[in-house]
């Protein structure tokens, strides 16, 4: 794992366990792929951002890594 993965691994968990007052606090970037990790587009539309715009947002590398933490939060329930 790199400093990238564990970042966003962090900031999807503490949206997870926070929910949206947790999420709302993270910068928009992170906010953005959080809610891709975590599958709401309810928090998506909030920002007014499409899944499309949030993918571009978030950049390749994120976008690349986002599957596997969402699978190791899964794993963590």
């Amino acid at each position: 794992m790199n400093d990238r993965y564990e970042h966003l691994l962090h900031k999807s968990r503490d949206a997870k366990r926070g929910g949206r007052d947790a999420w709302a606090v993270q910068s928009t970037g992170e906010r953005v792929a959080a809610a891709l990790v975590l599958n709401r587009a309810d928090w998506l539309s909030e920002i007014e951002y499409t899944i499309a715009e949030a993918i571009e947002r978030s950049g390749p590398e994120w976008v690349a890594i986002i599957p596997q933490i969402a699978r190791q939060l899964a794993e963590e329930e």
